[in-house]
C-alpha cells in the first residue's frame, strides 16, 4: 500500500492544503484532502480493465473553498436537516445558522465553522489517512470542547474505509456523514437512473416540505420508494406523489437499515450495468440518506465535466434526519459517558 502527500495549494485563510493518494497493488486509488476531509477521487477497476473515477469534484482547489453541494466532504457537526435550526440538550437550547427553507439548518454551517469547511491536521498511516480537528466549546453555539478524527484507510479488497471518532467534555450533538456522490460509470458521464440499487431497508422517513422528517417510520412496501429487491434508480424516480415532488423531483430521503444494532452490516449494494462495477455499502448506523442529486447543478466541475440532476447519488450513512428534535428517534449526543465511534465501507466489485 503506498501514501504519497501532495501539496495543492493554500486554503482562503494560508493554511497548506495537501492532496493525499493512496493506492493498492490492484490498481485502486483514492485521493482525500484535508480541506474538509474531502474525498476527491475514488479511481476503481471496471470490467473492461479499465480504471474509472466514479466520484464528482470540483474542478479545483478554488472550487472546494465554497464547495456547494459539499461534494465529498465530511460534514459536520450535524449533519443533514435540523428542524427550526435549533434543539435542546441538557435543558439548554442551541441554535444554528438558518440556511434552508427561511427557517431550517442544513449540515451546520457553509461558511467557515462546519466540519466541511475547516483545514483538518492530518497523519499518515500504513493504509491511508487520519485527519483531526479540535473543536472550541461553544463554536456553532455547539456545546463542549470536542476532538474529533476520520481516517481513511484503502484495502489491498479495494474497500475503502471511513473510521469516525469524536470526543467531548459536555453532551453534544454530532451526527457525522461524507457527502460524496458517485457515478459508477464515471464523474462525467451523466445520469444514474440506470443503475441497479438494493436497499436493505424496509422503511424509510416521510418528510414535510423542507426536509424535514415527519416522525413517522412508514413502510416502503408497495411505493415507489421500494428497493428491498434490486430496481433501477430511474424506475419509478418521477412518479407522480407528494414525497418525490417536495424534495424538488427525485429521492432524497433516509432509509431505516433493517436490524441496526451498532454492528457493521451491508445496507446497499449499487451496480452501473455499463462498467460493471458494483458497491457494497456498509455501515453501524441506524439511517442512510438516498439522495439522487436532485439540486445538482455545477457548470465547472473536475476535468472539464460538467454536472446536473440525477448525475449521480449519495448514501449518507447517518443518524436520523432532526434526531436531535424528534423524540422516537437515537439521539446522537455524546459526551463524557459516550464517545461517537462509527464505521462505513465503500467496497467495490
Amino acid at each position: 500500500m503506498a501514501v504519497k502527500r501532495e501539496h495543492i495549494g493554500e486554503a482562503k485563510n494560508g493554511e497548506p492544503v495537501y492532496a493525499y493518494h493512496l493506492t493498492n497493488r490492484a490498481g485502486m486509488s483514492v485521493v482525500v484532502l484535508n480541506l474538509g476531509a474531502t474525498l476527491r477521487d475514488i479511481i476503481v477497476p471496471a470490467k473492461d480493465g479499465t480504471f474509472v473515477d466514479v466520484c464528482l469534484g470540483q474542478a479545483d482547489l478554488a472550487g472546494y473553498y465554497k464547495n456547494p453541494g459539499n461534494l465529498g466532504a465530511v460534514i459536520g457537526p450535524v449533519a443533514n436537516r435540523t428542524a427550526n435550526a435549533r434543539y435542546v440538550i441538557d435543558g439548554k437550547e442551541h441554535t444554528l445558522p438558518v440556511n434552508e427553507n427561511g427557517v431550517n439548518n442544513l449540515h451546520s454551517d457553509d461558511e467557515v465553522y462546519g466540519f466541511q469547511r475547516k483545514v483538518w491536521d492530518a497523519a499518515e498511516t500504513d493504509n491511508g489517512v487520519t485527519f483531526s480537528i479540535s473543536v472550541p466549546d461553544g463554536e456553532l453555539d455547539c456545546p463542549g470542547n470536542r476532538e474529533v478524527s476520520v481516517t481513511y484507510s484503502l484495502s489491498e479488497e479495494n474497500e475503502l474505509k471511513l473510521h469516525y471518532h469524536a470526543t467531548s467534555d459536555q453532551n453534544t450533538g454530532l451526527n457525522l456523514t461524507n457527502h460524496v456522490y458517485f457515478n459508477l460509470r464515471g464523474h462525467d458521464s451523466g445520469k444514474i437512473t440506470d443503475h441497479v440499487m438494493q436497499l436493505f431497508a424496509s422503511h424509510y422517513l416521510p418528510v414535510h416540505p423542507g426536509g424535514i422528517p415527519t416522525g413517522e417510520l412508514a413502510p416502503v412496501a408497495g411505493t415507489p420508494f421500494d428497493f428491498t429487491m434490486p430496481k433501477e434508480i430511474g424506475k419509478e424516480i418521477d412518479a407522480d406523489i407528494e414525497q418525490l415532488k417536495i424534495v424538488k423531483g427525485g429521492y432524497d430521503h433516509n432509509y431505516c437499515v433493517d436490524g441496526a444494532d451498532g454492528t457493521l452490516r451491508e445496507i446497499a449494494v449499487t451496480t452501473c450495468p455499463t462498467t460493471g462495477i458494483t458497491m457494497h455499502t456498509l455501515s453501524d448506523l441506524p439511517g442512510v440518506q438516498f439522495y439522487a442529486g436532485n439540486n445538482l447543478v455545477l457548470a465547472k466541475a473536475k476535468g472539464g465535466a460538467s454536472y446536473s440532476k440525477h448525475d449521480a447519488f449519495c448514501l449518507e450513512t447517518q443518524y436520523f434526519p432532526n434526531s436531535l428534535n424528534e423524540q422516537g428517534f437515537e439521539k446522537p449526543v455524546f459526551g463524557p459517558g459516550r464517545e461517537l465511534d462509527t464505521t462505513t465501507v465503500y467496497r467495490f466489485d
